[in-house]
């Protein structure tokens, strides 16, 4: 089986490390940071923390470069999603792609380039600490099912889980993933909007009163929209969040990792992305509202210069 990690960061780096270790599997990355590949063509793609190994994976900045692959796995930025997969479609002429991305939307993009989608769903975290070099972060499952529009088959969608499964990621193999994906979603617009608003850590955010008032009323209107798409979630969003403050008390969201860094975030796909189906749907998210402007507006402050006086 040959795989296609397009976007070989922290997320990328932790499935394509994983998978380069069975014997059955080539993988292959496609990345435009050149000294990050550069570092794992020479030195192999590096895993600490929670995992501790280095594997055997061809990455290229060149799509060219590639061969044609039967599985992708993208895990780029969403605001990256379109330009990647306009980028790769010639490696998927007759593959799968299955998104591990944030927030929503992502898969429709996808849909437009790839003959078959997968949608998926993800906990593990990482962060890149050096070119070529990854940390494992934190652990979880991985939940992957057959996308609505251009699906791929559950054969498929089985056969990529058994190789994650194998590999060390555990994997669950779904019929319909959208009860996984939205209870994420609606997490992540908790914890990620709170995250990059107080420039605090998960755990530490959940124990200031106010925060975990606000991510309360985030997971209330994410629910409500959920509910009235008919999908039901797996889990309880509450929960997860209060599972993260135990398991992952100083882990930065990846969005208070943007902000910190002054990149562009993905809040559109998150809180953008529930306030965006909240309005279709008529049912109000204004906190939801309230903290996509206002991360908008940080992401704005980095442009600007102040006239001189």
């Amino acid at each position: 089986m040959k795989v296609c990690i397009i976007g070989c960061g922290a997320i990328g780096g932790l499935y394509g490390a994983h998978l380069a270790r069975l014997d059955d599997v080539e993988v292959w990355a496609f990345d435009l940071a050149r000294e990050h590949v550069d570092a794992i063509n020479e030195n192999g793609l590096r895993l600490t923390g929670l995992s501790d190994f280095t594997a055997t994976v061809h990455a290229r900045t060149e799509v060219s470069d590639i061969p044609e692959c039967e599985f992708g796995i993208i895990a780029t930025k969403t605001m990256f999603t379109r330009s990647a997969m306009e980028s790769v479609a010639p490696i998927f002429r007759d593959g799968a792609v299955c998104s591990v991305q944030n927030g929503i939307g992502n898969e429709e993009i996808v849909a437009e380039y790839a003959p078959r989608v997968i949608q998926g769903t993800i906990f593990p975290a990482g962060h890149i600490t050096a070119p070529g070099v990854v940390n494992h972060d934190a652990g979880g499952k991985t939940w992957i099912g057959p996308f609505a529009t251009n699906p791929a088959t559950m054969d498929e969608v089985e056969q990529l889980a058994d190789a994650l499964n194998r590999s060390g990621m555990e994997c669950l193999a779904m019929e319909d993933a959208r009860g996984a994906q939205w209870t994420k979603l609606i997490f992540n617009s908790a914890s990620n909007a709170m995250g990059a608003l107080t420039r605090l850590p998960h755990g530490v955010a959940c124990d200031q009163d106010g925060v975990r008032k606000v991510m309360s009323v985030l997971v209330g209107e994410g629910m409500a929209v959920a509910d009235a798409l008919g999908i039901t979630l797996d889990s309880d969003p509450e929960a997860l969040i209060d599972y993260g403050r135990e398991k992952a008390y100083y882990h930065p969201p990846s969005m208070l990792q943007d902000v910190m860094a002054e990149r562009l975030t993905e809040v559109d796909a998150l809180n953008g992305g529930i306030a965006r189906l909240g309005r279709e749907l008529g049912i109000p998210c204004p906190m939801n509202e309230a903290c996509a402007a206002i991360i908008k507006g940080l992401e704005a402050s980095w442009s600007l210069e102040y006239p001189e006086h």
